[in-house]
């Protein structure tokens, strides 16, 4: 790629639905989607009209963005389809809102198609217990050779993005402990997380092979790697962050992505190996970023010992730089890293929430506004 052609970037959002009055997660999403299909204003994107996507439990649903090489134009879309999610559910009597677990305590339902039972079927409580809600940024690469080459060389920058984005402190009305419980969830299935180096897209295409052959998967799609090729698409998407409570952050997460994917597409084509660290080090560091978000030590992706999270963040930005900045994006980033900083992520604004109301209604109402932007200017 052109040094001076932009990577298009997307961004899938899960959201939950719920009850505007008791915060409860509501098992609608066929009557949700069925609204916004009916009623052809309500459209996710300005370009084309995108239907609402089903997940894995019927208490959420997927909201996707038109790629775009312009992080205003990502803005607005990422908008968009919150505000457009938000106007179904309330046609049938809901809300959404963006946070990656409930705080309120819930029975998911499974979402009545083959697959999803079948999930249910062989994964029993895993796949019962999985209402949870992340954000996968797709940015494209040229070649399936370039994004495995990508995939090898942004592993050790990967958990950062789930401190920067925690937002699931609560688990069934109580306080987990953790900035990211849902990666906690998330982490129970059985292929997912962080990966060895695949090396070329032969070992990639091997090592999925070889997982579906165990029989333990029930297809490609259960390939939950922290960072995978797109089976859809000629991208690398990235899904080791939870749905980010606000949309600013949504945009900082893409911008991040896109620049990691450029920097690590730069080096390969300069010959820089990857970093060969093991994967059990990458585990932890996904661990602590989950344990502890923005508020404790993570572990340093250079250094792999435990330095102050702002620290690690500020590598991260040192890293991003010269593609941040080739991109025009570098300032976007830095104002948008300065208000996260400053506010904090999804999980402290929900515990500063429970802390004042001493009630977890209290913190999906006040997401419920947050989520649409009534709360947040563009």
């Amino acid at each position: 790629m052109a040094q001076h052609e932009l990577r298009t970037v997307g961004v899938e959002e899960e959201l939950l639905l719920v009850d505007p009055v008791s915060g409860a997660p509501q098992a609608i999403s066929g009557a949700v989607i069925r609204y916004a299909k009916e009623h052809t204003g309500i459209t996710l994107s300005g370009k084309e009209a995108e239907p609402l996507e089903t997940e894995l439990q019927r208490e959420q649903v997927e909201t996707g963005t038109v790629p775009t090489t312009s992080l205003a134009e990502l803005s607005d879309e990422i908008r968009r389809g919150r505000r457009a999610a938000a106007e179904a559910a309330r046609g049938v009597g809901a809300a959404v809102v963006a946070l990656a677990t409930s705080p309120v305590p819930v029975h998911p339902s499974i979402t009545p198609s083959l697959r999803y039972r079948r999930m249910a079927h062989e994964y029993a409580q895993t796949a019962g217990e999985q209402l949870t809600c992340g954000c996968h940024v797709h940015v494209n690469v040229e070649s399936p050779e370039e994004g495995v080459a990508v995939l090898d060389r942004i592993r050790p920058w990967l958990p950062p993005l789930l401190a920067l984005s925690a937002n699931s402190p609560f688990w069934q009305g109580g306080d987990t402990g953790y900035e990211s419980w849902r990666q906690q969830v998330w982490g129970r299935w059985p292929s997912s997380g962080p990966t060895e180096l695949f090396e070329s897209v032969k070992g990639y295409r091997a090592a999925v092979e070889a997982m579906l052959d165990t029989g333990a998967l029930l297809d490609e799609g259960m390939v939950y790697f922290d960072a995978r090729l797109s089976r859809h698409y000629p991208t690398v998407e990235v899904r080791v962050a939870d749905v980010c409570l606000h949309a600013d952050d949504t945009v900082l997460m893409a911008a991040l992505v896109r620049a990691m994917v450029d920097t690590a597409a730069q080096a390969w084509r300069a010959g820089i190996p990857p970093d060969r660290v093991r994967t059990e080090l990458l585990k932890l560091a996904v661990w602590r970023a989950s344990r502890s978000g923005m508020r404790e030590d993570l572990i340093h992706p250079v250094t792999r010992r435990p330095a102050p999270a702002r620290t690690v963040v500020q590598a991260l930005l040192d890293h991003l730089t010269p593609a941040l900045d080739a991109a025009g994006d570098l300032e976007t980033v830095r104002e948008l890293l300065g208000r996260l900083l400053e506010r904090g992520n999804g999980a402290e604004w929900q515990r500063q929430v429970h802390a004042r109301a001493r009630d977890v209604t209290a913190v999906v109402a006040g997401a419920i506004n947050e989520t649409s932007g009534a709360s947040e200017e563009p």
